[in-house]
């Protein structure tokens, strides 16, 4: 990657492009939560899922291109490339942290 990231950040990009939603899963909390495509996704099982279902229809690759930091979240502004319309995006994953992982992460444009 060619940005720095907080290292549950870069476990679920790593993990992401890795095509291994257990990976993305393990790099959130216990009852951690992914917003997305207008729905709330908690816990790991339900992440992983999510993840897999993803990956399957998208077959998607991330790039992390820059990274914002402020109190409460950390912002990744990402080139997304896949099997939907406009392939690439860029798109911006906005994390929250906790102190053993991703406890909370908004996808969106």
């Amino acid at each position: 990657m060619s940005v720095l990231l907080p290292a549950p950040i870069a476990a679920y990009f790593d993990g992401s492009n890795d095509r291994a939603p257990q990976a993305v899963a393990a790099a959130f909390t216990l009852d951690g939560e992914v917003h997305d495509e207008g729905q709330i996704h908690r816990g790991r099982d339900a992440i992983a899922a999510w993840k897999r279902a993803a990956l399957d229809k998208y077959r998607m690759q991330m790039v992390p291109l820059k990274v914002e930091r402020s109190q409460h979240a950390v912002v990744v502004t990402a080139s997304v490339a896949g099997d939907f319309p406009g392939s690439p995006l860029q798109l911006n994953y906005r994390f929250g942290l906790d102190h053993d992982g991703i406890k909370s992460l908004q996808i969106g444009a």
